[in-house]
């Protein structure tokens, strides 16, 4: 297997092409508004709140795959868990044990740090997806549904 890491800084323009492949890939090239500085300082800057881990491609300076995903907090549980925002392994190196390896260190970093979950989204039409996330035993919650305030609903405030 090709080495699986955290992300470094010279690895910000590799990982603003895979969210622009897995845009696409989701049927939304053009709703992709990211920039290199902008993952700079979100992975980089002075406090990051999000992190990634990428996997090298066969040719030096490519990854094959990424990992994007931040802190969250269950008050119920009163620990962290991870919210995995993007899980993206190009198309050639699929089925090479890439996506497996990436949940695997985040599930293994849970494990190490005491957080009670690591949970992200599928697109309900995603088959390829939900079947992978199911043979290693992830399951979808039933009852809640994801909701979001952006664009002028959030200018506009509450």
């Amino acid at each position: 297997m090709s080495l699986l890491r955290p992300a470094e800084p010279s690895d910000i323009l590799e990982i603003l092409r895979l969210v622009l492949e897995l845009a696409v890939y989701e049927k939304e090239p053009d709703a992709v508004e990211a920039t290199e500085d902008g993952f700079r300082s979100a992975l980089f800057g002075e406090s990051p709140a999000v992190f990634a881990l990428v996997v090298d491609g066969a040719e030096e300076g490519t990854l094959a795959g990424v990992a994007i995903w931040y802190l969250t907090f269950s008050t119920w549980e009163g620990v962290h868990g991870i919210h995995l925002e993007d899980l993206y392994v190009r198309p050639a190196y699929r089925g090479s044990g890439y996506g497996k390896a990436l949940l695997a260190r985040l599930a293994a970093i849970c494990v190490e740090r005491g957080y009670a979950r690591l949970e992200w989204d599928v697109l309900d039409w995603n088959e390829p997806a939900i079947g992978f996330y199911q043979s290693f035993g992830a399951r979808p919650l039933d009852g809640w549904t994801t909701y979001r305030l952006d664009g002028d609903a959030l200018r506009h405030g509450v």
